[in-house]
């Protein structure tokens, strides 16, 4: 079973929200995360992987603009 991890997301639409991913078998998550919209794949946001700068989130998804 691969290991998961919660990671917030930051600014865009989904502010405040977090996602569950799976961890690569380095223990990294995506560099990416297209998080759909309410009209789905039409209003999907795109958001990359940073360092977080709390200790309680090693890993953010912090907005980077609409997934055009």
């Amino acid at each position: 079973m691969a290991s998961t991890v919660q990671i917030p997301l930051v600014g865009g639409a989904a502010d405040g929200d977090s996602v569950t991913v799976e961890l690569d078998s380095n223990g990294r998550p995506p560099l990416t995360h297209h998080h759909l919209g309410p009209g789905g794949l039409a209003e999907a946001q795109i958001y990359e992987l940073e360092s977080g700068d709390r200790p309680d989130h090693e890993w953010v998804y912090t907005w980077r603009g609409p997934a055009v």
